[in-house]
């Protein structure tokens, strides 16, 4: 018979349903894996333990079953503010900081019905792809302990790979659900900007960060981003009826359909570093191809025009970012060595180049959204690499260290800067084991085409199948 983390999310949802399970015993089996398995793999910051069976108690008591997520373990990223619950933000500098305020998508995902466990490890302000800080144990692959989950949503990555979490909701603000999807073979899934009222994107600087969900099916993808869509209203949300009352997760249980899609191999981080793609990671992309050319869709070659705007741009808007976190003085020197040198320069840039790198990006967006056009889908590796090793980045020269994080993810961050929604899917293993996988990006608004084909090799492929050691403990 098998184990409770074993069924997909949406098994789970249906056999609290039905009382098979109770919301506190699904809770407690987590809780007791969660004890067991992560002060090795590193995928928890907090463990809110007390306050998770005290939900799961009221819900049962009260709570209408109704609700998208009732009675579903979930947790927090540690870049979210729950009320009561610490609050690192991965940094030194917030190692004791307790908010007296949740944030929305917390908001959110209660009133769905999620139990929140507690917060998923992230690196230093989310500002890395790999989830190695100052005040928590590095996130580490669950297939294999001496390399990274990626970031910056690698302990929500690590959880859900491990059977720690059915599923867990990330932010991505240049990757930061699909690198650590792709590095721990899952499903992560960056929706458009607007989409996720809780999360539209609108609200950040060049509109670069928004939620969205990690899982180990497309479908238990799909549940949670419904979830998220969910949350009400708010300004300048991308709205549309294909996305009301759970839409998302019917396409991605019914994965039909025949469509457009470009195959890539190029980005526009390639006239600015040295981008070397593994034949792990071609391998991938190939054998994506093969299956959706199986499947009956059409496929094309494309590559991106010659543009040298987006990295500079998108370099200066990650350090004007950066320039915003209250440290001051004395407080700078608990910073890490990668964020102190993005803080210091995002402070030195001029009102003239942050404007300037503004209208660069907005430019990009719309060259981007133009050259795709002809396509319901462009197919790309997901990452360059294979998933780094612990201690890969420098931590002495932070140029380097930034150089290092591009050549990791070349395919991610220009579609942050773009708006367009993009999803890791992890289609194979190398010859040792670890997950590789590739991105399917859509139109804006494209969420239901990319949930489909995931849906499609999905069937073929099998991935849901595999496991990490730590999953079957």
């Amino acid at each position: 018979m098998p184990e409770l983390h074993h069924l997909t999310a949406q098994e789970q949802w249906s056999s609290l349903q039905r009382g098979d399970v109770t919301p506190t015993e699904l809770t407690d089996h987590y809780l007791d894996r969660i004890t067991r398995l992560d002060p090795d793999l590193g995928a928890f910051v907090t463990v809110t333990a007390d306050a998770a069976r005290a939900r799961a108690r009221d819900m049962e008591a009260a709570s209408p079953r109704s609700a998208p997520l009732w009675g579903l373990p979930s947790a927090d990223k540690d870049l979210v503010q729950r009320k009561g619950v610490r609050s690192t933000f991965g940094s030194r500098l917030l190692a004791d900081f307790v908010p007296d305020i949740s944030d929305d998508l917390v908001t959110v995902l209660d009133g769905a019905g999620a139990i929140s466990l507690g917060k998923t490890n992230t690196p230093e302000f989310g500002l890395s792809c790999y989830t190695e800080n100052s005040v928590a144990h590095p996130a580490r692959n669950p297939y294999d302990l001496g390399f990274g989950a990626g970031g910056s949503s690698g302990g929500a990555a690590v959880a859900v790979a491990a059977g720690l979490l059915p599923f867990a909701p990330g932010s991505d603000g240049g990757g930061s659900i699909r690198i650590p999807a792709a590095a721990c073979g899952l499903v992560g899934l960056k929706p458009s900007r607007g989409l996720i009222p809780s999360g539209t994107g609108i609200d950040r600087l060049a509109g670069l960060s928004v939620p969205g969900p990690i899982a180990r099916t497309v479908a238990d993808a799909a549940m949670l981003l419904d979830a998220m869509i969910s949350g009400g209203d708010y300004p300048y949300t991308l709205r549309a009826p294909r996305w009301e009352g759970g839409a998302l997760l019917g396409a991605a249980v019914r994965g039909e359909g025949r469509f457009q899609i470009g195959v890539m191999t190029t980005s526009p981080w390639d006239s600015a570093a040295e981008i070397r793609i593994a034949p792990e990671a071609t391998e991938a992309l190939e054998l994506a191809v093969r299956e959706l050319d199986a499947l009956g869709h059409g496929l094309e070659q494309t590559a991106l025009e010659p543009d040298d705007s987006f990295a500079p741009g998108f370099r200066t808007i990650w350090q004007a970012g950066a320039a915003t976190i209250p440290a001051e003085g004395e407080a700078l020197a608990l910073l890490e060595p990668l964020t102190q040198w993005l803080v210091e320069r995002g402070r030195e840039l001029t009102a003239r180049q942050l404007a300037e790198a503004l209208l660069a990006l907005t430019m990009f967006e719309r060259s981007i959204i133009r050259q795709f056009a002809a396509y319901d889908a462009v197919l790309t590796p997901a990452l360059a690499m294979t998933p780094r090793p612990i201690g890969w980045y420098d931590q002495t020269d932070p140029e380097q260290n930034f150089t290092q994080q591009v050549q990791y993810t070349p395919f991610t961050s220009f579609l942050n800067a773009s708006g367009l929604p993009a999803i890791a899917l992890p289609v194979s293993v190398t010859a040792a084991g670890i997950p590789m996988g590739v991105q399917l990006i859509g139109r804006p608004g494209g969420e239901h085409v990319l949930l489909t084909l995931g849906a499609q090799l999905e069937r073929r492929l099998r991935w849901q199948d595999r496991h990490p050691p730590a999953y079957e403990m």
